[in-house]
This record gives C-alpha cells, structure tokens and sequence, in this order.
C-alpha cells in the first residue's frame, strides 16, 4: 500500500437487462469518514448497501456519490393528464372571442408544462433485485477506480512531503552551526560582563556568579530540542512508508514538529538562530497542509 490522499473522483457506467446506469463518486479530506449519496427514487434502501461496501474500503473523507439509472425506451410512455387539459381548453375557449387573441391548437396546449409527461414502468420486483445486485458488482470496481485515484495523488504527495522533510533537516544541520558559533559569542559576551564585575565596587560573590552561568547555560542549552526533532524526523519518514492509513499519526507529529521549532525559537538568542527557526516554521505549516489531506 502506498500513501493515500482523500481526494479523488472518478465515474464509470455499465448496463444490465432493460437498466443502464452512470456512477460518479468524489471524495475529499475529512477528520472520518462520511458518505452522502444521491440514487434513485426506486432504489430505496440501496444506499445503506452502498455505505457499506465503502465503509469496508475507505478509513477517512467525505465521500460524494451519484447514481443515475435508466430504463430501455420501450418501457417508457407519455401519459396525458386529461383533467389539466379539459380545464385549460375550457380557459382557451372563454377567451378565443376577445380581439388579439390567436384561437388556442391541441399541439399549443400539449406542451404547457405538467399535461403531458414521460414516465417509466416501475421495475419488477425481480427486475429490482438483478439491477441491485449488477450495480453492487459494479459499485466494488468503482470504488477499486476511487482508490487507485487516491493513491495516484498520495504517490505525489509522497514525493513532496519527503522532499520537505529533507529540507527541515537541513535547516536543523544549519541550526546546529549556527549553535555552535553562538556558544563563542556568549562566552566572550559573558567574560566581558565578568570583568566589568570584577572592577565594580559591589562585586557579585562566586555563588551567584555561579547560579547566573548555570541559569544561562540552561536556557542556551538547545541540544534537547535537536534530539527530540531528530526523532520526530525518523518517525515521520517511517510513517510516510507504512502500509496503514497515517493521516492522523502525521497530524500529530506536526503538531510535535511545530513545538519544539517555537522553544527553538524562544531560546534563539540571536538573529541567525531566530530566522533559521522562523524558515522552520513555514516548512512545518506547509508540510501540515498536505498531512490533512492524507487518509
């Protein structure tokens, strides 16, 4: 199994005895899984065999399908509603002497909208159950057809989100460099302030001294943070080749991603550390965009 996005649509058709019918189904991102259909009138029912079919298939997205059958042509007739019809000749001839008015014809009056209309025989009660079971063969191939789709666009999805995850690390290897040069300069920084302590009248004792390097070096300290994106790195590429949906599982992570790159941020203390975060930042929220869409 390869990654799968929830988006996809495909349609086919197919036929069996007097029925011809056309399926369309689309299916979009969703935190679950919901199906709406939209079958005949006649079909009554039908849809919770359909739910199930896509229940079985499908974990994630709002799935949206369309099902139109059709009947042969002999077994469709055009029905005359007579009673409208009395009463519109029964108008037509109180009004056929007032000037202006053209005489009303049978060809006029037969197309006012409702006095005739096409309608279909209804299906058998066997015809009924050979269509159902024609159209739930047909609907596990369709389905098959929405999958293959899902899977197409979860392949490039695939390719983009190995590709940022390669840049993310390359951002933390920038990270790490720039750690190590701002280590010097903290320390030349401190020595500096340490001896305009020495000099002062009220100089600080070596205990506090002490407490003051122990307080900055733990909120320098970034190493954590690195470890931690380390393994969230290692997690994410494995999940990307899992044969289950992991839509969620990568959701989650992002969202593990996304904290430690704000304390990577917060302890920065300086412009390099900040910006290099900051570039973080935007590859995370651009890697979460398309997690949302994977099933």
């Amino acid at each position: 199994m390869t990654l799968a996005s929830m988006t996809g649509f495909t349609r086919r058709g197919g036929e069996a005895g007097p029925f011809r019918w056309n399926w369309e189904i689309k299916s979009v991102n969703n935190k679950g899984l919901e199906v709406r259909t939209k079958i005949p009138g006649f079909l009554d029912g039908f849809d919770i065999e359909i739910k199930k079919i896509i229940s079985s298939a499908l974990t994630r997205g709002s799935v949206f399908l369309n099902l139109q059958v059709d009947r042969a042509a002999d077994s469709e007739r055009f029905v005359v509603n007579e009673a409208r019809l009395a009463d519109l000749i029964d108008v037509a001839a109180r009004y056929s002497d007032q000037p202006g008015v053209v005489p009303a014809s049978i060809d006029g009056l037969l197309s006012v909208k409702g006095v005739v209309e096409l309608v279909s025989d209804e299906p058998s009660d066997e015809e009924q159950t050979s269509l159902m079971v024609a159209l739930l063969a047909d609907l596990k191939l369709l389905v098959a057809d929405l999958i293959a789709a899902r899977q197409t666009e979860g392949q490039r999805m695939e390719t983009f989100l190995t590709k940022q995850l390669n840049e993310m690390q390359d951002l933390m290897v920038a990270a790490k460099l720039a750690v190590g040069d701002r280590s010097i300069a903290m320390r030349e920084r401190f020595t500096s302030q340490v001896r305009k302590l020495e000099q002062s009248d009220k100089p600080v004792s070596d205990e506090r001294l002490a407490q003051e390097i122990a307080v900055m070096a733990v909120k320098a300290d970034i190493q954590e943070e690195f470890d931690r994106l380390e393994s969230h790195f290692v997690e994410a590429t494995t999940l990307l080749g899992a044969e289950k949906p992991v839509g969620r599982r990568l959701d989650f992570l992002c969202q593990e991603f996304n904290r430690e790159a704000n304390t990577l941020c917060s302890k920065s203390g300086d412009t390099q550390l900040t910006k290099i975060g900051v570039d973080l930042k935007v590859l995370i929220d651009q890697f979460r965009e398309q997690v949302q869409n994977i099933e």
